[in-house]
């Protein structure tokens, strides 16, 4: 496969997984926000949308403060914003537009209808569109494009740099999205384990879509560790970090197969994947959540970064 339609393929799944996200860190935010402040934490459910997110730097220049229907708008709406719901859908179209011979029918056809039921969004007023119907329309065309390549394209590499976009954004996400907990409750001995700290943890599980399999793995009470191990050291739970990385790891070793060669990135991976393994709940605590998830965001950059040289610029090393 020529390194520009694998990397086309690529960027189509990391994007509508970022669209995805985007949806999932916004109905996050509506439903912290319906809690009365802790008076601690950061300064807003929605500031600490955008510092997550990564997208801070960006709305500052062009809003200033962090006023929630801007937020809104500048993290589903706004062109400008390269990590928006619009811009994301965006260029996931125009990379499958490039590659359309190497879609099938269907899967054009679920980035297709997305993109242009956005533009008839776009087209309505902003005061008719509650953010739940956003959020909700959001995740149900991602979905829709994920079913039509789990069940009509070839298990072939270009199936494997798909999914290597959605492991490696997933991970990504999984860790941004548990970041913002740590950003609306700063981790103080006060307030863990308390109703306040436990309903934080059960908002961001029904976000991911991920509340009732929690119960049935776990069952009884809702605590932070049981989400922690969950989210993160869980192979059962399909967005946790070690099952996206695992995730990674397969369909990177299907390639080096196929291609009769391994690159860095599959030792970056395999690496990654250990620490994970032989990891446990307390020292994802003992080093701080928040240090932990920065750290793994930047093992995963550092992965795609390697994936980027090994396949994607046509110089495989």
């Amino acid at each position: 496969m020529l390194s520009r339609t694998a990397d086309n393929l690529y960027w189509i799944a990391r994007y509508a997984e970022r669209a995805e996200t985007m949806a999932r860190l916004l109905e996050v935010g509506s439903r912290i926000a319906l809690l009365p402040s802790s008076g601690t934490g950061y300064r807003s459910e929605w500031d600490s949308l955008l510092q997550a997110s990564g997208t801070a730097s960006g709305f500052a220049r062009k809003y200033g403060d962090p006023v929630q229907r801007n937020i809104e708008s500048y993290l589903f709406f706004d062109r400008d914003n390269p990590s928006s719901v619009a811009s994301c859908l965006l260029r996931a179209r125009e990379n499958a537009r490039i590659v359309r011979t190497a879609l099938t029918t269907q899967v054009w056809d679920a980035i297709n209808t997305a993109f242009q039921e956005l533009r008839s969004l776009e087209r309505r007023p902003r005061s008719e569109l509650e953010l739940t119907q956003l959020t909700e329309w959001t995740m149900r065309h991602t979905a829709m494009l994920r079913g039509a390549i789990d069940a009509t394209l070839l298990r072939n590499d270009g199936w494997d740099f798909l999914n290597l976009g959605y492991c490696l954004e997933r991970a990504d996400n999984t860790a941004r999205l548990m970041d913002v907990k740590y950003y609306v409750l700063l981790p103080g001995i006060d307030y863990v384990g308390s109703g306040l700290d436990n309903y934080q943890w059960t908002t961001l599980l029904r976000a991911m879509s991920a509340h009732r399999a929690f119960h049935w793995a776990y069952g009884g009470e809702v605590t932070a560790r049981k989400i922690a191990h969950f989210l993160i050291l869980n192979p059962q739970c399909p967005r946790s970090l070690i099952a996206c990385v695992d995730g990674l790891n397969t369909h990177l070793d299907r390639l080096a197969r196929g291609y009769g060669r391994s690159t860095r990135a599959q030792t970056k991976a395999r690496a990654v994947l250990a620490e994970l393994t032989d990891g446990t709940v307390d020292g994802v605590f003992d080093e701080g959540m928040h240090e932990f998830l920065t750290r793994f965001i930047g093992e995963i950059a550092a992965v795609a970064a390697l994936v980027h040289d090994g396949y994607l610029s046509g110089d495989v090393r």
